[in-house]
């Protein structure tokens, strides 16, 4: 929905090279799509652990924070606003389901001023497994009163799509520039964005365009 993970791993990436320290693509990539206590802490004790010239915890994270939100997106990704107008207008419930915690889900979708377009939003500490796992969709589908089975998952990461599969949904991937290399092969469909969805695509996908018309399945 929102691209995050740009200014996310910028920002790890600007402060790191202020330290002399490199941080690849590679590495960043092996952990987009899941969420753990401490992510942020981790990279903190790498850089550290690196480089003699690591600022304090503090300043850490204050000048990354600077950074992201000096550079994060201030709009929707392509096609977003579009797509859940269109699933708005055709009374399908939409939810969103994030590893990530709430008090980064929500602020975002507010800023954004899209939270009244979703039904639910369930986030990683609502949860007792987070991604790959398929808590966070399962939970979804269940405050939406749909049937996971019946429900069409919008994905951008492997772990994501794994998750989307383990709850019996079907799954859409958009990558993203950092999660290209991820294994989206188990995606029934893959698009560059949000834009290539139409309804009768998504109706195709969940089986039948009388599926989608009922309001039932969900796009989470």
């Amino acid at each position: 929905m929102l691209d995050s993970e740009t200014p996310e791993y910028e920002s790890h990436r600007r402060v790191y090279e202020q330290c002399g320290v490199t941080l690849t693509v590679d590495e960043w990539c092996g952990v987009i799509g899941t969420w753990s206590e401490g992510h942020d802490e981790r990279w903190f004790t790498r850089l550290r652990d690196q480089s003699a010239s690591a600022p304090e915890r503090d300043a850490y994270f204050a000048e990354r924070r600077r950074i992201f939100e000096a550079i994060v997106p201030a709009n929707p990704m392509r096609g977003v606003p579009e797509l859940l107008a269109i699933l708005r207008g055709a009374c399908i419930p939409v939810a969103i389901a994030s590893s990530a915690p709430a008090r980064w889900v929500v602020a975002a979708v507010e800023r954004l001023g899209m939270r009244p377009l979703f039904d639910a939003v369930v986030t990683g500490d609502e949860v007792a497994h987070r991604k790959p796992a398929p808590d966070v969709y399962l939970e979804a589908a269940r405050r939406l009163g749909v049937d996971s089975e019946r429900s069409i998952a919008i994905e951008d990461s492997g772990p994501g799509i794994a998750a989307a599969l383990a709850a019996g949904m079907t799954a859409v991937a958009i990558p993203h520039w950092l999660t290209r290399t991820h294994d989206l092969s188990g995606a029934h469909l893959i698009v560059a964005h949000a834009g290539e969805l139409t309804l009768e695509r998504l109706a195709a996908l969940a089986g039948s365009e009388q599926t989608l018309d009922s309001g039932r399945p969900a796009a989470p």
